[in-house]
């Protein structure tokens, strides 16, 4: 696979770590959190809501995506991440100054906005360096190395706070900021002046057309709003469940990062699997195997009133990583139609999977107090529509219509 730019910073690897390292801005804003419920909760009065910490981060980073694609198709990409990595540093240091639980919740609201500029950023510049099969490999590789960081996130979490009290996550995360800031300004910009889109609205609702249009691009973005919803039901609850209904809250980080090491070799030998199979039919299957996790669950909550620990454990870690396994790929095949438009449609991609994903998974997170049963109904039910769409969308060719 063959990147087309002649800038020799941008090999391969560097462009995988890079776009990786940005990946992981996102992630580290939720998992390292993760650990502080507990004492949040008790310093801030959080009334055991504290599920909203990681809802209030996905909204803003939903809401984020409605300006961050179409204006880094427009300026370009580097300053739309700048942008966003300054706000990314000014809500992770508000979070851990807020002298209450209200005030929290706005700063990691402030903070998921910033958030959405490296997340959606990261796959439109993917699309400016590769495309098709390769887009695909190369987005799976970096999902792979991005998956480091909830491997490890939880975990400097929970020794942080060995040090200090919760704000000091945050202030970790800040000065992550402003490492990640300086790497942008080092890699420098991906989108040609020549392929930028004038800064004209009714040239973005003429783009936005193209989408709805093109039933392989909307198919897979449907799915991913089923998909995020079954992952964040897992994100937002997996800390509750541990606590409230197994009792195992001081293992949660070792538990939670163990998944993420069984998904990083699943990850790699995908990327073989891509090379035999390509992305369209790699992708299916993956999904596949997460809906047929879910049938099981949905099986043994029928038939076992309660579930134990390791039960629920193996089966949302198998669960999760397929998504994970299904989420790089879907990606892929959805900006392929889009050329230069993959800017708007990266953050449309996330705008829907953060933001009615989000909601998808508050309704089931809303029903999770002691009982394990409606986190694995909901999961299961939103990983079948997932697949049903995505099974919609894979039957297309693939290609834009002209506008």
């Amino acid at each position: 696979m063959s990147a087309p730019v002649a800038d020799p910073r941008r090999t391969e690897r560097v462009v995988i770590a890079y776009l990786a390292f940005l990946g992981m801005m996102m992630a580290t804003g939720i998992d390292i959190s993760l650990p502080a419920f507990d004492e949040i909760d008790a310093d801030l009065d959080a009334g055991g809501r504290e599920s909203l910490i990681v809802t209030l981060y996905f909204l803003g980073a939903a809401f984020g995506q409605l300006v961050i694609g179409p204006l880094s198709d427009m300026i370009g990409r580097r300053p739309v991440v700048l942008g966003g990595l300054a706000l990314y540093i000014v809500g992770a240091a508000a979070s851990a100054l807020a002298p209450g639980y209200g005030f929290l919740l706005a700063a990691r609201f402030v903070w998921g906005l910033g958030a959405a500029a490296p997340t959606s950023s990261r796959t439109a510049i993917s699309r400016d360096l590769y495309s098709g099969d390769a887009m695909a490999r190369v987005t799976t590789i970096m999902m792979a190395v991005f998956l480091i960081g909830p491997v490890f996130t939880p975990l400097i979490g929970q020794g942080l706070l060995s040090f200090g009290d919760w704000p000091i996550v945050f202030w970790f995360c800040t000065g992550l900021g402003v490492l990640a800031a300086l790497a942008t300004v080092w890699f420098g910009e991906t989108l040609p002046k020549e392929r930028r889109r004038p800064a004209d609205f009714s040239k973005l609702v003429e783009a936005l057309g193209v989408i709805v249009r093109t039933r392989s691009t909307l198919g897979y973005l449907l799915a991913n709003v089923f998909w995020s919803g079954a992952f964040f039901i897992f994100l937002g609850s997996a800390q509750p469940v541990f606590d409230r209904v197994y009792g195992r809250e001081d293992a949660f980080a070792f538990y939670f990062a163990a998944i993420g090491v069984w998904t990083i070799p699943l990850l790699l030998a995908n990327n073989q699997i891509i090379k035999r199979l390509g992305a369209r039919r790699t992708s299916l299957s993956t999904a596949a195997v997460a809906v047929a996790v879910g049938i099981v669950g949905l099986v043994v909550v029928v038939l076992v009133d309660a579930p134990g620990f390791w039960f629920w454990y193996l089966w949302v870690a198998a669960g999760s990583s397929f998504i994970t396994l299904t989420t790089p790929t879907m990606y892929a095949l959805a900006l392929e139609p889009m050329g230069d438009l993959a800017g708007t449609v990266s953050s449309l991609l996330y705008f829907s999977g953060f933001a009615f994903g989000s909601g998808l998974a508050a309704l089931v997170d809303a029903r999770i107090d002691t009982a394990i049963a409606p986190f694995i109904v909901g999961f299961s039910i939103y990983c079948f529509i997932g697949f049903a769409f995505q099974r919609w969308a894979a039957s297309d060719s693939g290609v834009a219509p002209q506008t």
